[in-house]
């Protein structure tokens, strides 16, 4: 297959390989004669399409002609602008979603002192600010050096903040860091201090709420004399206290996932995302949860999942959430439709609303059962939507912070970047999953491929719970890559 057609009143296809200029293609009994050249994953039109008309994909506009488009010619920015505006009001018209047929799994984890399920069992360090990464680090590196079975490793999360922040950023900060200290994958957790910062320990300690003492050590570094060998020691008990900590076998409803893309290409709409939302709707009929986030990238697909809020308190929620990140461009004067990346244009992103109806299918079919503000928990089974941005890093921590035991990532050009929970890479395509091999976790470009949605999405399924019982690590944690980034807005002392 070289060419698809979305949905039946797309007036577009997207070429699943290179087409070349004259090259003579069918697809759902329509002839098109290219009159360009048109690269995988970019878009060819198949009927004329006037100047102003909408341009549709996956059913819906993702926005009109700048000029007359001839059919057989390749659409993108050259020809096609965006139709989004700025602030919009929205109307409950509330959809029903499909019931998902639930085959019952089970996975193994660790069962944490309140009851919270992990999959990996690590020691985290977590700065309370930016001055003291570097002893941070330094703990880390010597206490990996006398790891006891059982113990999957202890790492450090350096972050420039914790200090010299005011109002919303100071507690985005301590509320982001809290709910690294409560994620169940670390088994322990040693919160370094300096002393004279913003984020006191004290602060920090209301932030986090109740905790478990043999799980959570507190030190300040600025009362020790040697931090490094205070920190060391008090990681070796953490270490000790993770150890008595066995795998078991739980039920599919513990698990978390958080869904995420970038590098999004032209198929990202139709191969990886899909599949991550399958994924989502089998989780969500276990009784599990996912959490979905990129605020900016639901602009131009939000009515789809305003219209599976379960209620008309999570519908509000949803426009608040929406309507509150377009506020947020405005007040730094900047665009709102100042999207797609220069990547997605080059792998056949034209338009915000093209990238948000790919992007938006992560999250499958299921009702939407709560919206979380920036650095809290999740406390509701099924699916969520989560504040934060489209930036990858500061996403995927606002997830794992959420408390996502895993983060599925599907990406059309790659990356090697990780959370502190294992960053799953879902290739969108199979020349990126054969060049990037030390990068890519799972293959969804094999769906253009003749392997259908139904043999995918199980293999897919039994791959997350493989990662999940720890019989798999993602490429990020083979290769060691995480790290955490913190949102920030405000002003800076």
């Amino acid at each position: 297959m070289e060419l698809i057609r979305i949905h039946p009143s797309d007036n577009v296809a997207v070429a699943l390989t290179d087409i070349a200029k004259g090259s003579v293609k069918t697809v759902d009994g329509i002839e098109v004669t290219f009159l360009d050249e048109v690269k995988r994953g970019h878009k060819v039109a198949l009927f004329d399409i006037a100047a102003g008309s909408p341009v549709i994909k996956y059913g819906f506009s993702i926005g009109n002609a700048k000029e007359n488009i001839a059919k057989g010619s390749w659409v993108h920015v050259h020809n096609l602008k965006t139709g989004l505006g700025e602030l919009l009001e929205y109307h409950y018209d509330k959809v029903e979603t499909p019931d998902v047929h639930k085959e019952p799994a089970t996975f193994n984890g660790y069962v944490r002192s309140d009851g919270k399920v992990g999959i990996r069992n690590e020691i985290w360090i977590i700065p309370t600010v930016g001055c003291v990464n570097g002893p941070a680090e330094m703990i880390a590196k010597l206490s990996n050096q006398k790891l006891p079975e059982g113990v999957d490793g202890v790492y450090a999360f350096p972050h420039p903040f914790g200090c010299s922040q005011l109002g919303e950023d100071h507690e985005n900060t301590k509320k982001l860091l809290a709910g690294l200290v409560r994620h169940p994958n670390a088994a322990g957790v040693l919160v370094l201090g300096l002393g004279c910062e913003n984020n006191t320990i004290e602060q920090f300690k209301a932030a986090i709420g109740t905790w478990d003492d043999d799980r959570v050590k507190f030190l300040i570094c600025q009362e020790v004399e040697d931090e490094i060998s205070e920190g060391v020691k008090i990681v070796e008990g953490l270490m000790s206290y993770a150890a008595s900590f066995k795998r078991q076998k739980v039920d599919a409803s513990h698990l978390v996932i958080g869904l995420k893309c970038g590098g999004s290409d032209g198929l990202s709409g139709i191969t990886a995302n899909p599949l991550v939302g399958r994924l989502s709707d089998m989780l969500v009929a276990q009784g599990g949860t996912t959490l979905l986030t990129e605020v900016p990238e639901m602009f131009g697909a939000e009515t789809i999942l305003m219209n599976r809020a379960v209620n008309e308190e999570v519908f509000e929620k949803t426009v608040n959430l929406v309507n509150g990140f377009k506020d947020y461009f405005i007040r730094h004067g900047q665009v709102v439709y100042e999207n797609p990346s220069p990547g997605n244009k080059a792998g056949g992103i034209s338009t915000l609303e093209d990238k948000s109806l790919g992007c938006t299918q992560k999250g499958g079919t299921s009702a939407v059962v709560d919206v979380l503000d920036y650095g809290d928990s999740v406390t509701k089974k099924g699916l969520n939507l989560l504040k934060g941005p489209g930036n990858d890093l500061v996403a995927a921590t606002a997830l794992t912070s959420a408390g996502a035991h895993i983060v599925l990532f599907t990406t059309g050009r790659g990356t090697p970047f990780g959370a502190p929970a294992p960053t799953a890479k879902i290739a969108t395509n199979s020349a990126l999953a054969q060049k990037k091999r030390d990068w890519i976790d799972f293959n969804a470009g094999v769906l253009v491929e003749g392997k259908t949605m139904d043999e995918v999405s199980a293999d897919f399924f039994d791959f997350v719970l493989k990662l999940a019982s720890g019989e798999l690590k993602t490429k990020n944690e083979q290769h060691d890559c995480r790290g955490i980034a913190i949102f920030k807005d405000g002003v800076m002392l």
